[in-house]
């Protein structure tokens, strides 16, 4: 099955200070990273020639993408960040969602404003590597698309190798089909792996290339199956991926307790507190903006 697409918009008009209107969810709002890599790649192969020689692929080089958003125009809006171009919103804002949120009342989280939230599909055990349902999936995903919310999910990998990884993902797209049976769909499918404190976890000290050849396994499997890969890390995560993978998939920053992200390179989703307040989630919640370029 070809990878879910969706076509490209501009950016929604607006005055600054108002709050972000509903706007139809768009997995292709990474056109002009898309663009930048493919110029990259296209770049790279003429200085290189078009051969297949090992000395070819060692001198073939990916341009890093740099980050394109003037942090000048993310404007606080009663707590929320709204980013602007040309004085247009070219931002939406959302949550993200796991069992740890417990019961989520998505009509009142649709009337809150949330644009699109991201749900857990599950997880893989940080000490014993059991892969897990989330307790809330198949809840969470049906009830935001019913509160018309548009839908994306996260995996929690803790994954030692590609085949782990192949694994994960394979164990997730059994859960999305389930979930697209009930009629929901995904417009992105992210990757998550982290260090996590817990005496005994099995991934926390992964070398940099095998935490890369992970999320790249994955994304590609996910990818096969017709699914829109991204990867989610904070800074110290997403360096880890080489300057091609940065460039290939979409990436969703975590970066909290600052005005505006630090990083050099260019993401799509900024994950900017993970003590947020929504009406409809009696726990914190994990807050994020959608960054879109016209």
């Amino acid at each position: 099955m070809p990878a879910r697409t969706m076509a490209p918009r501009s950016c929604a008009p607006a005055q600054r200070g108002e709050t972000a209107p509903e706007i139809a969810p768009v997995a292709a709002l990474l056109t002009r990273r898309t663009f930048l890599g493919a110029s990259a790649c296209a770049v790279a192969t003429l200085l290189t020639g078009c051969g297949s020689s090992e000395a070819g692929v060692q001198a073939r080089q990916i341009a890093e993408v740099p980050c394109p958003y003037n942090w000048d125009n993310l404007i606080w809006d009663g707590g929320r960040p709204v980013y602007y171009e040309n004085d247009q919103i070219c931002s939406r804002w959302g949550v993200d969602v796991s069992e740890h949120q417990h019961t989520v009342d998505w009509e009142a989280v649709a009337g809150a404003g949330a644009q699109f939230a991201f749900v857990r599909i599950g997880n893989r055990g940080a000490t014993e590597g059991k892969l897990d349902v989330d307790e809330f999936f198949l809840a969470n995903a049906i009830g935001a698309q019913a509160a018309g919310i548009p839908v994306s999910a996260y995996f929690f990998s803790q994954s030692l190798d590609e085949a782990e990884a192949r694994e994960e993902a394979a164990f997730a797209i059994e859960q999305l089909r389930e979930a697209e049976h009930e009629g929901v769909t995904f417009h992105m499918v992210a990757y998550d792996h982290e260090p996590v404190e817990i005496e005994g976890a099995r991934a926390n000290d992964l070398p940099p290339d095998q935490f890369a050849a992970n999320a790249r396994a994955f994304c590609e499997h996910i990818q096969k199956a017709g699914f829109s890969p991204m990867i989610y890390g904070n800074q110290q995560d997403l360096m880890r991926l080489s300057v091609e993978e940065r460039a290939t998939y979409p990436l969703w920053l975590a970066e909290y307790g600052i005005d505006d992200p630090t990083v050099t390179f260019n993401f799509a989703i900024w994950q900017y507190t993970n003590k947020g307040t929504v009406p409809g989630i009696d726990t914190d919640a994990d807050l994020n903006i959608w960054l879109e370029t016209p």
